[in-house]
């Protein structure tokens, strides 16, 4: 059996790795069938039909315009799955960038790395995120960019131990000596030793992308207005939860069991990608 049949064999069998699997294959089939397809335009409302409940016609009911709730939460799948891959490549590119000037041979490279990451991760997503709105102007880019800089630093204050203790090992060192250069065996030798904690970190950054994307729109530095996202859903809705409490229920009941399957992956993962916890690696090995 091959390495990624084993991988995700293990991830099956586990309950929550089930879960996941099946929320987030779901997740990635409801984003592709809005590409082509939703119940209804997104501009079609409705000003006489405005909050209606749950019925035949509109399965979730509609919104504040009349508009039908199912189709922009399917719409909206695909905007923050976008942004939930973006966020997880662009914290991923600053953290391992960042992770190997830490564990860099320099002295002078690694020490002021570690401290220009010891002071920027103090600042707040929310924060970067205001500072990027003022000359672009609020867009899922700025949910982007601000989540994956906050995130990509958090990774590689997390990731700096374990990638040191590989630095500094034998292996690497013989590597190092017999002509490997050093982005190879950063890539060959390091990365894969801190491949349990990456997946976790990279699944968890993906899913408080989605927690972070709804919180930015509801202060308006997020996905602009008139662009599909659950965050805009829930954001546009919680305005009038004092007149209609079930109005958060959908988009709110969609983003926790997201961010709820993409937590349990990232676990499942790691304990599937380590021969300490899946034994059928070792012996395919």
């Amino acid at each position: 059996m091959s390495a990624s049949k084993i991988v995700i064999s293990s991830i099956w069998s586990k309950a929550g790795g089930k879960y996941a699997l099946v929320v987030i294959g779901l997740w990635l089939l409801t984003a592709a069938a809005s590409l082509v397809w939703t119940p209804y335009p997104l501009l079609d409302t409705d000003g006489f039909n405005v909050w209606a409940s749950p019925s035949a016609a509109h399965p979730l009911g509609t919104d504040g315009t009349g508009a039908d709730v199912l189709s922009w939460l399917m719409a909206g799948s695909c905007t923050n799955l976008l942004i939930a891959v973006l966020t997880v490549i662009v914290a991923a590119v600053i953290g391992l960038a960042l992770v190997a000037a830490m564990v860099s041979r320099s002295g002078a490279l690694a020490s002021t790395s570690v401290v220009v990451v010891d002071a920027l991760i103090s600042i707040p997503t929310v924060l970067i995120a205001l500072i990027l709105t003022v000359p672009f102007g609020a867009s899922a880019a700025v949910v982007v960019a601000s989540c994956g800089c906050a995130y990509g630093l958090n990774l590689a204050r997390i990731l700096r131990p374990s990638a040191m203790l590989a630095a500094r090992s034998a292996y690497v060192e013989s590597a190092l000596w017999s002509g490997a250069s050093t982005v190879r065996v950063f890539f060959s030798h390091i990365v894969p030793n801190t491949l349990p904690v990456l997946c976790v970190q990279l699944s968890m950054s993906a899913g408080t992308s989605m927690l972070a994307e709804a919180g930015l729109t509801y202060l308006g530095v997020g996905v602009g207005a008139g662009v599909p996202s659950w965050g805009h859903s829930l954001s546009t809705s919680v305005r009038f939860i004092s007149i209609h409490p079930t109005a958060v229920l959908w988009p709110g009941l969609v983003v926790t069991l997201v961010v709820i399957a993409l937590n349990l992956f990232g676990d499942a993962l790691r304990d599937a990608l380590d021969p300490l916890t899946n034994p059928a690696l070792r012996e395919d090995s």
